[in-house]
C-alpha cells in the first residue's frame, strides 16, 4: 500500500478506540467520567508497570503524546503536571482527549488530529515524548522516529512501544502456521495484535528485533530496550506471574527509552 492509502486506512481504523475490547469486556459502553474512569482502572492495572515510564511530576515540561487511544496516558501525563500535546490521525481518539483536557480545565486544542509523519510542530519543541502502540502501524516505523526526533528538544526523551517481532505470541503463530501446514497471513497475525470490531487487522503493523529498534533510534545519544507485556492463558495461569521474569525476555512489545543528545 502507498503511505496515503496507509494513513486513510490508519484513519478510518483507529476511529475505533484502540482498547475497545478491553471496555467491552468490562460492559464499559460510553464516554462520560466515570466510564472512563473505569477505564483508566483497568488499563493500568493490565500495564502495571506503563506508569513506571511516566515521572511523578513533569514540572511543568512540554510533553507530545502520539497515538491517543482512550487517552488513559494522556490524562496521566497531564495530570502530572506536564504541558500536554496530542495527536492522532484518527478523529474520535482526539475527541475523547478533547474531553479529558476540558475536564482537566485545560485548553481541548491541544489535542488535535495529525500523522507523526508530518508532526506541525517546530524543531526541539518538546521536552518529552510519548508513544505507546502507535509508530508500528503507520508504514514508516523509521520515518516517524525521526519525526519525533525532530521535534524533542535536546537532552529530551523519547518513549515508545512498539511490537516485539521474538515475543512467545509470534513463537506459537509460527507453530501453528507449521502445524496446519499453511500460512495464515500477515492479515491474521496483524489481527491477533489488534483487531477491529469485525475481526479485520489494522491497516499496517511493523513488528521489530531488540537490534533492530537499535538501528532505527540510531540518531538518540542514549537508548534503553525494555521486553515487557505477557498474554492470559486461561483461568488456572495467571499474567501477572510472568510480568517481572519471562515477560522480561520473550514478552509481547518492546519499550524504548531514548535520550537526545
Amino acid at each position: 500500500m502507498s503511505q496515503h492509502v496507509i494513513d486513510e486506512s490508519n484513519a478510518a481504523f483507529w476511529n475505533t478506540l484502540c482498547g475497545w475490547n478491553l471496555a467491552g469486556d468490562a460492559g464499559i459502553t460510553g464516554r462520560d467520567p466515570g466510564d472512563l474512569r473505569r477505564f483508566d482502572e483497568l488499563y493500568l492495572g493490565f500495564y502495571p508497570y506503563l506508569e513506571r515510564y511516566v515521572p511523578a511530576d513533569f514540572g511543568g515540561k512540554k510533553v507530545l503524546e502520539v497515538g491517543l487511544g482512550y487517552g488513559t496516558l494522556g490524562q496521566l501525563i497531564a495530570s502530572r503536571g506536564a504541558e500536554y500535546h496530542g495527536v492522532d490521525i484518527a478523529a474520535e481518539p482526539v475527541a475523547v482527549m478533547q474531553e479529558r483536557l476540558s475536564s482537566l480545565g485545560l485548553p481541548a486544542s491541544r489535542a488535535r488530529q495529525a500523522s507523526v509523519l508530518e508532526l506541525p510542530f517546530a524543531d526541539g519543541a518538546f521536552d518529552a515524548v510519548y508513544s505507546i502502540g502507535c509508530l508500528h502501524h503507520t508504514g514508516d516505523l523509521s520515518g516517524s522516529v525521526k519525526e519525533v526526533h525532530r521535534v524533542l528538544a535536546p537532552r529530551g526523551r523519547a518513549v515508545v512501544m512498539i511490537y516485539y517481532r521474538h515475543s512467545i505470541r509470534q513463537l506459537q503463530f509460527a507453530l501453528s502456521e507449521a502445524l496446519r501446514r499453511r500460512r495464515g497471513g500477515d492479515e491474521e497475525l496483524r489481527a491477533a495484535y489488534d483487531a477491529g470490531q469485525g475481526g479485520e487487522g489494522a491497516p499496517h503493523t511493523d513488528f521489530t528485533s531488540r537490534a533492530e529498534a537499535k538501528r532505527v533510534f540510531a540518531d538518540f545519544a542514549r537508548v534503553r530496550v525494555d521486553v515487557r507485556n505477557f498474554d492470559a492463558y486461561g483461568p488456572h495461569i495467571k499474567r501477572e506471574w510472568f510480568l517481572n521474569n519471562l515477560a522480561r525476555v520473550v514478552g509481547l512489545d518492546l519499550y524504548i527509552v531514548a535520550d537526545k543528545a
